[in-house]
Formats: C-alpha cells, sequence, structure tokens
C-alpha cells in the first residue's frame, strides 16, 4: 500500500486529533504539540508542510518553544512527507538523530461484536487498571492516561475480562470514515490467549457502527508480535516515521 504525500499529511492530521496534546501552536505548516514530555506524538513539532520561513530559523523557533515548557526539541518525520526536503540533512548536522521507528498500518472497518467485550466511552476502573498494570513511569501513564480522556467523540473503549478481572483494553476515535485504534494493552499474565485479538474485532465493529470504513493505528516497528496480529485482521503497512531528537536530550 503507497499513499501520496498528501494523503499521508490528511491522515497525520486525522491521528493528531484522535490524540489530542494539551498544548498547541504551528509554525507554517509545522504543528506544534506539548503535554507532559511522555508519548511522542504529543510532545513533537510534526514537520508535514513548509514553515514557511527559512529552515534553520523554524528549527529554531521550535526549539524556543519546546524549551520554554521546559521540553526538549522533538521531530516526528514521516520521510516521504515533511517539509522542506532538506530538513533531514540540517538536523542530522544539528546533532539529532533518529529513534523509534514506528509503523502506520491501515485496515478496514468491520467485524463481528464480540458480546464479552465491555464497550464504554468513558475509561472506567477496570480499564485504567490494565492500563496502569503495564505501563513504566508513573508520569507517563498519568499523561496518557489525562490524553485518553480528551479524546473527542465518537469514541470508544473496550475491556474484556476473565478469571474475575479486566485482562485487555483497547481504545479507538472515530473521525467521518476513519477510525484509529490504539491504547491495546494486555495483561501480562493473560497474554498468548486471544484476548488483543478479541479487542481488536470489537473495536473494529463498533468503528463501523459510528461510521467509519477504514482503521489506522500506529505501532513500533520492532513489535513484531503486535504486527502480526494486525496484519492477520486485514492491515497493511502504509508508512514509517520516525522521532528525531538530540541524544543528549533523551533519559
Amino acid at each position: 500500500m503507497k499513499l501520496s504525500s498528501e494523503q499521508i499529511v490528511s491522515l497525520e492530521r486525522i491521528s493528531a486529533r484522535a490524540w489530542p496534546a494539551i498544548g498547541e501552536s504551528k509554525i507554517g505548516g509545522w504543528r506544534l504539540h506539548a503535554a507532559s514530555g511522555f508519548s511522542g506524538r504529543i510532545n513533537a513539532c510534526w514537520p508535514l508542510e513548509d514553515p514557511g520561513i527559512d529552515l534553520a530559523e523554524a528549527v529554531t523557533a521550535v526549539e524556543a518553544w519546546y524549551g520554554e515548557r521546559k521540553l526538549p526539541g522533538l521531530f516526528k518525520i514521516v520521510e516521504s512527507a515533511c517539509a522542506p526536503a532538506g530538513l533531514i540533512a540540517h538536523l542530522s548536522r544539528s546533532g539529532y538523530r533518529p529513534r523509534t521507528e514506528t509503523v502506520m498500518m491501515l485496515g478496514p472497518a468491520g467485524a463481528k461484536a464480540d458480546t464479552g467485550v465491555s464497550l464504554s466511552d468513558q475509561v472506567d476502573a477496570g480499564f485504567e487498571q490494565v492500563f496502569t498494570s503495564i505501563a513504566g513511569h508513573p508520569g507517563d501513564t498519568r499523561e496518557r492516561l489525562e490524553t485518553l480522556d480528551r479524546i473527542p467523540t465518537p469514541r470508544v473503549f473496550a475491556r474484556l475480562d476473565a478469571t474475575g478481572g479486566p485482562v485487555a483494553i483497547g481504545a479507538c476515535a472515530v473521525e467521518g470514515e476513519w477510525a484509529g485504534v490504539f491504547a491495546m494493552r494486555t495483561d501480562p499474565g493473560h497474554r498468548r490467549q486471544g484476548f488483543a485479538r478479541r479487542i481488536l474485532l470489537a473495536l473494529l465493529s463498533a468503528a463501523s457502527d459510528s461510521g467509519a470504513r477504514r482503521v489506522w493505528l500506529q505501532v513500533e516497528a520492532d513489535n513484531h508480535g503486535a504486527i502480526a496480529l494486525y496484519s492477520a485482521a486485514g492491515f497493511e503497512e502504509a508508512y514509517r516515521y520516525r522521532y528525531w531528537d538530540r541524544e543528549t536530550a533523551r533519559p
């Protein structure tokens, strides 16, 4: 599957609205997102279109904006759709390096509903229990849960219970014909039992019920198990992106 630059930009805009930051700004066609500094998507500059000013000046302005928020400069770059074309070379010369290669996958909405999966438009205690049991840094967990609460409607939070408690979760946000799937988590003690697949199919069904025809999701390139799960459900790679930062700014 190959998308044009225009299609990528449109889809990136949709994915940004589905996972909303606290603070936002723009420099021409660049969009700046900030929260607490953990989730890359809401703490990075998305340079999808021309900034409208000199490249070096634009990068300096990005760094100043994040510096005011006590955050490091971070760029989320889709190499086939970033602008201007010389950005990556400029960042490399300035000490930035790529990390966290991520795959954007696309697939069809619609699946057989699973009555065993609980669906809601709110994060409940069971959903939060699974989410927090897997997360690392408490600040990261808090930022992501707060972001889940900001997801615009229509939205769906899915939870699957087994052996008396919640074991798997996932979420989706719908905008027009598109739905985004994220926050897929399975309790470590209950993996490889098909729970994640049931959550995914329940979300695809709910997305279709909300009017979506196509679904996007993002998964780190080295998460081979998740990629296999999504591929089996009909998802294909559309493009990849990486984050660029200075190694001295990494934890």
